[in-house]
């Protein structure tokens, strides 16, 4: 990869790019594989000061619930045995060793502040520069922001808050009862860790599923695609069931939990001074909160109308807009279940890859024919 950005299959100094790829995520990278393949001249923009940042930035000891056989990107196996669970560090190093084994052309510290329409193309501003484009595909994920209720605003000073995106270890935070909001794989997987050295109530406003992280000695993720489970659309009945349902938590337990102490409460709904209130009417007494309660996209700096409404894209087919030319990838439930996960996220980046390939054929042509049309 070269660390100063150079768009593949064109000079330095050219801004007429093909397309522009806005993140550098396994997304980002994965349509970066496609377009270097067809050739085209493209730049992948990354806010981070190196690639894989998002990863390394959570707590210490998360594992994927992806064994590594599922955790590769197109054109390169995850580093890792079969029915092993990757950390935090190794996906990471992943995410730097495929852009330079393919020598993707990513920008770093290049942070996209504005996406407009500019002729027949897109204008792509970031702090230090403006690139054009005729394309553009917005692969920034689903975790941007880390969302905290308004509740929150209704704690004492002297209460110890954090995100679960900020959270790193037990060792930083105080000694003492710590109260879990939220009850996805993220807050389960804490809660399990600081389980094992102090007092911990877990605050959940539904009960999701959960299964376990393996069956019949096999991994959940071997049935999982032996069945066909992973690629079930997002629109068919069964998709539309499942996701009615939410996020599955995986190799977590509640009964294995309780055993271990932690105590299970209704969803907070409000709080003042050190004292939270939840659902049922009861209340606690709280000197740490952590809010494992998700995040949310930010789509602030996407100045095209239409696109985006209350934070969401408003119209996609499999990541298709209808604006000509604009693209999204990475989306929960963009087509299936694996849209947004690491190793499934390819079939998604094949898809748009091609749509972008028959655009491109459809435009040559018909400039082709303007071109001729003029010459008679």
């Amino acid at each position: 990869m070269s660390q100063q950005g150079t768009p593949a299959q064109g000079g330095a100094g050219d801004r007429a790019l093909d397309v522009v790829v806005v993140g550098a995520g396994q997304a980002g990278l994965a349509i970066a594989w496609y377009l270097a393949r067809q050739g085209l001249r493209f730049l992948v923009l990354e806010t981070a000061a190196t690639l894989g940042q998002s990863w390394r930035s959570r707590w210490d000891s998360l594992t994927l619930f992806t064994p590594a056989q599922y955790d590769g990107l197109p054109g390169m196996p995850f580093p890792a045995p079969a029915d092993t669970y990757p950390t935090k560090e190794p996906v990471a190093d992943y995410l730097q060793a495929y852009a330079d084994a393919f020598g993707l052309p990513v920008r770093l510290d290049a942070r996209v502040t504005s996406l407009s329409r500019s002729g027949d193309g897109f204008e792509v501003r970031t702090a230090d520069e403006t690139f054009s484009a005729r394309r553009v595909v917005v692969a920034t994920g689903p975790f941007q922001v880390p969302f905290i209720p308004a509740a929150a605003g209704g704690l004492d000073s002297t209460v110890t808050q954090i995100h679960s995106a900020d959270y790193r270890n037990p060792r930083a935070l105080p000694d003492g009862h710590v109260l879990v909001v939220g009850g996805g794989n993220s807050g389960l997987q804490i809660a399990e860790e600081l389980s094992a050295s102090r007092r911990v109530d877990v605050s959940v406003g539904t009960n999701p599923p959960m299964l376990p992280q393996r069956l019949l000695g096999r991994d959940l993720f071997w049935w999982l695609t032996r069945l066909g489970a992973m690629r079930v659309p997002a629109e068919s009945r069964l998709g539309r069931r499942v996701q009615a349902r939410g996020e599955f938590v995986i190799g977590t337990s509640r009964r294995t939990l309780t055993r271990a102490g932690v105590t299970f409460r209704p969803r907070l709904v409000g709080a003042e001074g050190r004292t939270v209130r939840f659902a049922d009417g009861s209340t606690l007494d709280v000197g740490v909160v952590l809010w494992a309660t998700g995040y949310r996209a930010d789509y602030s700096w996407l100045s095209i109308p239409g696109v985006v409404r209350d934070g969401r894209i408003v119209v996609h087919r499999r990541g298709v807009t209808d604006v000509p030319g604009l693209y999204f990838l990475g989306l929960s439930w963009q087509h299936t279940r694996g849209s947004a996960l690491l190793g499934f996220v390819d079939d998604d980046a094949s898809h748009i890859a091609e749509r972008i390939a028959a655009d491109r054929a459809a435009t040559a042509a018909e400039e082709a024919t303007t071109a001729t049309e003029a010459s008679d």
